[in-house]
């Protein structure tokens, strides 16, 4: 029973430590530490990957909230449009908790890997993007969709404006499809999305998908619950490690510059990227 119980509580604070890296890794990045999470329960706990995925969205949520108070504090997350693109997120999530039900284990692994190598390398080509200064897209003027942020890193305003509203709200429909299916906030797919597609800067994108991601994860994670899919004893030291986490990341967020945030999202994704299709094409 001791030898148990010793058990038990490694495998609950190894499980927190864990959440805290990946909480200032994913508050940092946009990704919600689902990235993190999912591949670390697989591979190295040997959880199946779908209770993975079910506690890898309530990291998720955990992550969206800490971190969201911080940006939506410092005037980084663009809530007008966050909240315009949350329509189609959701109805993703939705679609995705369904699908997954039928798509094997080593697909999903595939799936997740080929999604962010896809979100690397779009990333990687177009990091220099710029932020437009002036737009023609009619929803985005009608709905007062461009912002603005004071950049501490850069001592700086930054004002930018959004464009190809349409395209980014089927790009957002994707992304909460792969954010069910896959455990993630789909911020590997939401940040190049508001980055490339819609020209929000960086620190502007990774902030706004921290904060759409709490409401896309829960929409996914509504489906898991109802499925038994949630295991409150991931779930739990999941949530405390990340709410540590996020709250750190979101604090050294504003201070850090953009291109180091390239950098580190980038690396992230390729790492896991790399381990996910090695388990899904592994004989």
């Amino acid at each position: 029973m001791i030898i148990h119980n010793m058990v038990t509580l490694t495998f609950f604070l190894s499980l927190v430590a864990v959440a805290v890296v990946a909480g200032l890794f994913g508050s940092m990045v946009g990704l919600g530490g689902g990235i993190i999470i999912v591949p670390i329960l697989t591979f190295v706990y040997h959880i199946d990957i779908r209770l993975a995925i079910g506690a890898s969205l309530i990291a998720v949520i955990a992550t969206s909230s800490v971190s969201a108070i911080g940006y939506v504090s410092q005037g980084l997350a663009n809530l007008r449009t966050g909240l315009f693109l949350e329509m189609a997120t959701t109805l993703g999530a939705l679609t995705g908790a369904l699908v997954t039900t039928y798509l094997p284990t080593r697909v999903l692994f595939v799936l997740f890997g080929l999604v962010l190598l896809y979100s690397a390398a779009t990333m990687y080509w177009h990091r220099r993007s710029t932020c437009l200064t002036s737009s023609s897209d009619h929803p985005a003027n009608s709905l007062a969709l461009h912002g603005h942020y004071f950049d501490a890193a850069l001592h700086q305003e930054v004002k930018y404006k959004i464009t190809h509203t349409k395209l980014g709200l089927g790009l957002m429909y994707l992304a909460g499809v792969v954010s069910a299916l896959l455990g993630t906030g789909a911020g590997s797919l939401k940040v190049p999305a508001l980055d490339l597609a819609m020209h929000m800067p960086i620190k502007a994108s990774t902030a706004t998908s921290n904060f759409m991601m709490g409401v896309t994860a829960a929409a996914g994670a509504a489906v898991y619950f109802a499925r038994g899919q949630i295991s409150p004893t991931l779930a739990a030291p999941i949530a405390l490690g990340i709410l540590a986490g996020a709250a750190v990341g979101s604090y050294l967020f504003g201070r850090v510059r953009p291109k180091v945030i390239y950098a580190i999202f980038l690396l992230v994704l390729i790492v896991t990227a790399t381990q996910m299709l090695k388990a899904g094409l592994a004989p």
